[in-house]
């Protein structure tokens, strides 16, 4: 345990960071999940809300710094494949 206060604050922030990092990757699963269930459904209408929520949340998470801009980017590009293949 910490004896510094500077220390002892460095905690703090951090455990709220993880909390929140947690918590924006555990909609970006959901996101996901939902996304990956409508194609496997065959439904292109929900499959295409389902992307455009996954991609908000991917790009959210980017911006936040939860996600690498490059990895939210690439998943979204593999999406956007599964999606086109799905809609031809």
């Amino acid at each position: 345990m910490a004896n510094i206060k500077s220390a002892k604050k460095r905690i703090k922030v951090i455990d709220k960071k993880t909390a929140r990092n947690i918590r924006v990757r555990n909609h970006v699963k959901d996101a996901e999940k939902a996304f990956l269930a409508a194609v496997e459904a065959g439904n292109v209408e929900e499959a295409q809300k389902a992307f455009q929520h996954a991609e908000k949340k991917f790009m959210q998470a980017a911006a936040k710094g939860t996600y690498h801009k490059n990895t939210a980017s690439r998943k979204v590009a593999r999406f956007a494949k599964k999606l086109n293949e799905m809609s031809k």
